[in-house]
């Protein structure tokens, strides 16, 4: 009798799935299909399972075309099913085309002696994933980006303090799949969105990467809003952000940064400290003045660690690096549309508008 194997996470079952099993019992006798068990999709796919264990157990195994249904036997992001497979020694190892693994998994076969084969998608199919489906389901096709005013890097629990704030907005446009209107590292929470749009935890995600949560938490929020400092985020209170319209452009700076290798450079905490309060008295009171003031007093802590001035744009009241700076996007506030739009006469700066979900 020839065995095959199969693995993967079939979160949500769906016709990709089905029409990859079905090739893969052409291959020979019996099939065995192995699942991702829940804490394999929490640990390295940062993701919810949809449906239970014994569920999908039930649903995938009523197939004809598998022979046997098991769950992941490793805790491992690619092998997984690496105890299975020692056990059983399978004939062949099935993947599809667009395998993320494929080197790694054919050195797994040639070292256990195993027969590994890439089948492909069939193209009468409409291509479909596990993703596209809980995006749909959870209305996650489209979300903001994000500007921080005040407070950035207290979101970090180790530079976390008691009393402190972090005070953000989300923003438009949007940013999906098909659709990313800004240059990527530019400080606007990206990376958060991108885990989102995955239907990822987003705020684990950021915490793995050893920076804050605050991106994906304004991400999902949406609005106006204050944080506490703190290891996870709290909402201490949200506003409508409209008093901000047609008065907030970013600046690229012309070179992308990253926010992890940043994380660790000396900076003025007790600064930061102090404009983050100041940030949270400007959206308690909708006051451009205050906030201005806030904006400008992160700028300074930004010039004191070595970034580079940022140029004037047409009469802003305030400007400053975004995310970790360093590069990426600034932010500027101006007191009025009309103000706004001629500072967009340069070709680096671009149009945002604050975003609250309705």
């Amino acid at each position: 009798m020839k065995k095959v194997f199969v693995s993967g996470c079939y979160d949500i079952l769906h016709a990709g799935h089905v029409q990859f099993f079905k090739d893969a019992r052409k291959l020979g006798d019996h099939l065995t299909v192995c699942f991702a068990s829940d804490d394999v999709l929490k640990t390295y796919k940062g993701r919810t399972p949809s449906i239970p264990e014994d569920n999908k157990e039930i649903v995938i195994g009523s197939l004809s075309c598998v022979d046997r249904v098991i769950k992941s036997s490793n805790l491992h992001p690619v092998f997984d099913f690496a105890n299975h497979i020692k056990k059983e020694r399978p004939d062949i190892l099935a993947v599809t085309e667009d395998e993320k693994h494929i080197k790694e998994k054919r050195e797994f076969c040639e070292k256990h002696g195993i027969k590994f084969a890439i089948l492909p998608k069939k193209n009468n199919l409409t291509r479909v994933s596990t993703t596209q489906i809980l995006q749909k389901i959870s209305n996650r096709i489209k979300v903001p980006l994000r500007v921080d005013f005040a407070g950035g890097w207290l979101d970090v629990p180790r530079f976390s303090r008691k009393g402190g704030y972090i005070v953000n907005c989300s923003i438009s446009p949007l940013v999906s799949d098909k659709s990313w209107p800004f240059k990527i590292g530019g400080g606007l929470g990206g990376s958060a969105a991108r885990a989102i749009l995955d239907i990822k935890n987003g705020v684990l995600s950021e915490l793995k990467l050893g920076v804050g949560w605050q991106d994906p938490a304004i991400i999902e929020e949406t609005g106006l809003c204050v944080w506490r400092s703190g290891n996870r985020p709290i909402l201490e209170s949200k506003y409508n952000p409209d008093w901000l319209n047609g008065k907030m452009a970013i600046f690229f700076t012309g070179k992308s940064h990253n926010t992890p290798n940043l994380a660790n450079l000396k900076r003025d905490y007790d600064a930061i400290y102090k404009a983050g309060l100041l940030s949270k008295k400007a959206v308690e009171k909708s006051s451009l003045i205050i906030l201005a003031k806030s904006i400008r007093e992160s700028y300074v802590v930004q010039l004191k660690e070595g970034m580079d001035k940022l140029p004037d744009l047409n009469k802003s009241l305030a400007r400053k690096y975004l995310g970790g700076g360093h590069g990426g996007y600034a932010l500027y506030i101006f007191k009025d549309k009309k103000d706004r739009d001629m500072a967009l006469r340069n070709k680096n700066a671009k149009a945002i508008e604050p975003y609250i979900k309705k």
